[in-house]
This record gives structure tokens, sequence and C-alpha cells, in this order.
């Protein structure tokens, strides 16, 4: 049982498109994004597909749109993994926001574990029926409807197909049958074995091209998750009337090259204003603590000179005030 897979297990480099080929084949579903599924709801039928009656499908909520709806949804998927003794650890608060990378990962940790139990057979289960006592489940299969005729009409075509192409090989046969001997040699040496090495090679181009798809859509959206990270964060009322978080804001909503020039112009200019200002308020500062220390200087030159004046002895106060007596007199004379 795939209870717990590392990051770099080959679970986790399966493709989107694999991915919902997967859940709408096993529920019967016409998703096209994988984030859709973050109401909660698919998960809990998966888990049910895999361990059938395991999972009170009563309980769950197909048409969840709000937070705390889906919530509920995940708490009867978090009862089933507590039943199962899987200790998978569920990020509800993640999935809810709908995120496509937080989504894409746990649903391709849910398919290893699915197809880990009984090899993935999930044939004899009936997803119509189990839904009908869910809540939203009549417009889901709604949804669902032109996806399965989709399917039966694919189906169905190849049975047609062999008289076309019967109708159609007839003048391709006359035509061939005129040009005769001369290019039965050729194509009967090396022209298949050229047409086969070919298509070999078409084959790699393209699987090759679908694994790089898959790799820069995984890109994309753990750097669009990483900038969703940014915006939520510039949106809390702490620090969202910083002139920081101004200038990231500008950045992230810039729709064009100019734009953004002008914004990071008005940037600057505002960073300069902020200097200046800052520069003539540390200049005022500085004079203050100038003024304060002096006016401190002068204090204590006047307390060290009371408290000088108060150490003398008679004697020299005595001679002091002669001395000052007789300048007085010198003076006056």
């Amino acid at each position: 049982m795939a209870t717990n897979i590392g990051m770099m297990d080959g679970a986790y480099f399966v493709g989107r498109g694999e991915i919902l080929s997967w859940i709408n084949s096993t529920l019967h579903l016409n998703l096209s994004k994988v984030e859709e599924a973050c109401t909660g709801a698919v998960h809990c039928q998966l888990m049910d597909a895999a361990h059938p009656g395991l999972v009170p499908m009563h309980k769950v909520n197909f048409d969840a749109k709000n937070e705390y709806e889906m919530i509920q949804n995940y708490k009867v998927l978090q009862d089933v993994f507590n039943k199962l003794k899987i200790t998978k650890h569920i990020e509800v608060n993640k999935l809810v926001k709908g995120r496509a990378l937080d989504n894409l990962e746990f649903m391709q940790w849910l398919k290893r574990y699915c197809d880990s139990v009984n090899g993935g057979n999930l044939h004899s289960y009936n997803p119509l029926e189990r839904r009908e006592g869910c809540k939203g489940a009549k417009e889901m299969n709604k949804r669902s409807a032109p996806s399965q005729n989709a399917t039966k009409n694919a189906s169905t075509a190849p049975k047609h197909a062999p008289h076309n192409t019967r109708r159609n090989d007839v003048p391709h046969v006359s035509s061939t049958s005129q040009s005769g001997k001369l290019s039965r040699p050729s194509s009967s040496g090396g022209a298949s074995a050229y047409s086969e090495a070919e298509r070999t090679a078409h084959e790699q181009q393209i699987t090759e091209l679908k694994l790089s798809v898959d790799s820069l859509e995984k890109e994309r959206d753990f750097y669009f998750s990483k900038l969703r990270d940014i915006e939520i964060l510039c949106q809390s009322p702490e620090i969202e009337n910083l002139p920081v978080v101004e200038a990231v804001k500008r950045i992230l909503y810039a729709m064009d090259d100019d734009a953004l020039l002008v914004d990071t112009e008005a940037m600057k200019s505002d960073q300069h204003q902020q200097v200046e200002t800052l520069s003539c308020i540390s200049e005022e500062a500085e004079e203050r603590l100038r003024a304060d220390t002096q006016k401190r200087k002068n204090i204590v030159n006047i307390d060290v000179e009371l408290a000088a004046s108060n150490t003398l002895s008679p004697k020299q106060r005595i001679s002091d005030a002669s001395d000052v007596h007789c300048s007085g007199s010198l003076l006056t004379y």
C-alpha cells in the first residue's frame, strides 16, 4: 500500500492529462482541469472506488462551492484515511483554494494509491449509481453525459470504418495496378523498412514532446503558486500600505512593459523623495543632539564652579574678598 510516497517517486511525474483521463474514465466525469476536484468530493469517490462501500457517499457534497462545504468533504475523506490507517497528511487549507500544483500533487498520490489497491482493477465499479445519494449528483451526472456520449460515438465509429475503407481501396488498387511491375520491386525492398523506422522516430519525438510539456506545465504551476503566495502576502492588512508592497503589487499587476517602466520610474522618484526627507530628519536630529550636549556641558561647568566655591576655606574666601576689594579700590582711585 502506497501510503507514504517520497517527492522523487515516479508517481509525482505523472502528467495532468493522464490524471484527468484516469478521473474521467473511472468516475464518468467531464473534468477539464485538475483543480476542479478541489471540493474533495472526487477524492472521496475515488477512495470509494478503491474500497467499495467504505465511504459514506450520502455525506459527500458534489455541489460544494464554499470552503466550509469543501471542508466537510475532506472530513469524510480523513475519516476514511483513519479507518484504513493511512498516515498521509491532507493539506486542506491549500487544496480548497484551488491551486493547480497542490491539487495535482495530491491527485498524483491518490492515483498511485488506487493503482496499488487490487492492481487498479476498478472495472466493476458503478460511479453513477454510487453518486445518486450525494448532494449535487444530478447536475454532475448531467455534465458528465456529453463526455459519455462522445466516448460511445468514438467506440461505435470504427464499426462503420471498414465499409468506407473497402470502397476507397478499390480506386487506389486500380490506380496502382496501372503503374504495374515497376513500383513493386522498389516497395518490396527498403521502403517498408524506412517507413517503420520513420514511424518509431516520430513516436519517440512525440513522447519527448509530451514529457517536455508536462515538465513545463509543472514549472509554470510552481511559479504561479509562488506568485499567488506573494500576492496573498501583499494583501495582508499589516503590510499592504508599505511602499515596498505597493511596488511589488505594481510589478505583479503590470500588463505591458511601458506601464512597468512608468511604475518603476515613479517608484524610484518616491524612493528619492523618501531619502531626502530622511536626510532632513537626520540633520535636524543631529542639530538637536548638539544643542542638548552643549547645554549639558554648560550645566556641568556651573555645577563644578559651585562645588569648587563651596570647598574653599574661610581664609581663602577672605583673601579672595580682600583681593576683590583692593582691585576695586585701585579702580576707584
